[in-house]
This record gives C-alpha cells, structure tokens and sequence, in this order.
C-alpha cells in the first residue's frame, strides 16, 4: 500500500478537482457568472419569445438539433465505454506494450485494470447524463408544443407554462453540461495510465482550460449583459 501512496494521492486529487470545479460551476455565487448561467437566462428569453409567436416551426427545428447534438455524444460515450472494456479486457498485451516502450512505463495487472476500471465508470456516468438529457429535451419539446398561443401570452397560465418550460430546459442543458465535463475529465484522467505524476498535471490542465471556457473565454465576454446594454444603446443613439 505504501509504495501506491502517489497514485492514491493521485486519484483523490482528481476527485477532489472534478467536485470543487462542479460545486462551485452549480452551486456558488461564483458559478452563477458562468458562461452556462449566461446561456440559461437566454434559454427563458427564447422561451418567451416563442410564446408571442404562433408559427413555431423555426423553434421545433432548433431544438431537434438540441436533441440530435445530445444523441450524438450519448453515442459518443458508449464508442468510449467499448474502448475502455477493451482495454480492460486486453491487459496482458498492454503491459507486454508497455514494457518495450524506451520509457519505464511499466505497471502490474492489478493496477492496470484499476485504472481501466475507473475509465469505465466515468463513461458510464458520461452516458447516463446524455441520456437523460436527451430525454428531457424531448420533455422540452413537448412543452413547446403545448405552449399557449400568442393571443393568451398575458394569462398566469402561460406565464406559469414558461417558468416551467425555462427550468425544464435549464435542467437538461444541465446535464448535458455534466456529460461534457465528464468527457473532458476522462482526457485528463488518461494521464494516469503514463503515470500518477502526469495525473496531477493533466487534471490541472483540464481545470485551467474548463475554467477559462467558463470565465474568462471571448464567448464568456461577449454574453456579458452590459455588452447587449451597450449594443442596445448603440442602436437607439441610431
């Protein structure tokens, strides 16, 4: 057990980076500035426009390609979790690989089915979250179809089926956010099988840069609200 101190540490340091990061993305003051929580405003925003519309063909179409994104990479996660079961199933000669290599990358069979394992269980989580996130598009979809027509769009019941619609459509953009930061933390919990060292700094990097996609990215700014104050004033001086 001591001499796997490192790759414990390790691990318990991707674990614990991947939980902070979601903690405070979700459920933070901080995480209420995202570029997600950004979008999500403009999720309600696209909802109450389409309650002024009666044709709402050009909606139906946009969010069929919500739900053919979110298939796609629920697919996606099953072609990986095939790779790691493979993986997992081809332990032998992956070591028999890994001792020629010019490098001392050399690992038990234990340890090396471990690390498998692990892959595999955040491809499964990977897949669960798209999954459900297709299906609640598909909820959203319906609800869609079931919005009010424009001429009842002052009614508390088309006010109440937008709020409802708005936080149904935000639930599923939630969890498909989930699956992505899986995806991206599965590139970096591939370090591992390098080394436990190479761990640290690939979960780091993937921190960084999921980060900075979220805060501090050019799409990030131009969502800012006093970009679309400042467009608007722009167009009013006209």
């Amino acid at each position: 057990m001591s001499r796997h101190w490192v790759d414990i540490t390790a691990v318990g340091f991707f674990i614990v980076e991947w939980l902070v990061y979601a903690l405070t993305l979700e459920h933070s003051a901080y995480g209420r500035d995202s570029l997600s929580a950004r979008m999500n405003r403009y999720r309600e925003v696209w909802v109450r426009r389409l309650l002024d519309r009666d044709t709402r063909m050009v909606d139906m179409q946009i969010m069929a390609s919500l739900q053919n994104g979110t298939a796609f990479f629920a697919s996606t996660s099953l072609f990986a979790l095939g790779g790691a079961l493979a993986l997992l199933h081809a332990t032998n000669d992956a070591i028999t690989i890994l001792s020629k290599l010019p490098i001392d990358l050399s690992t038990s069979p234990a340890m090396w089915e471990l690390k498998c394992v692990g892959l595999v269980l955040i491809c499964v989580y990977a897949f669960f979250k798209f999954a459900w996130a297709y299906r609640l598009f598909n909820y959203v979809a319906i609800l869609f179809g079931g919005m009010p027509p424009a001429s009842q769009r002052d009614t508390p019941e088309a006010e109440a089926h937008v709020i409802r619609t708005s936080r149904l459509f935000e639930s599923a953009g939630r969890h498909f956010n989930r699956g992505q930061r899986a995806f991206f933390f599965a590139l970096g919990y591939l370090g591992w099988f390098v080394s436990p060292w190479v761990l640290f700094v690939t979960t780091a990097a993937v921190v960084v840069v999921t980060w900075r996609r979220q805060f501090a990215s050019s799409a990030w700014a131009a969502m800012a609200p006093e970009v679309a104050e400042g467009d608007a004033g722009v167009r009013r001086g006209q």
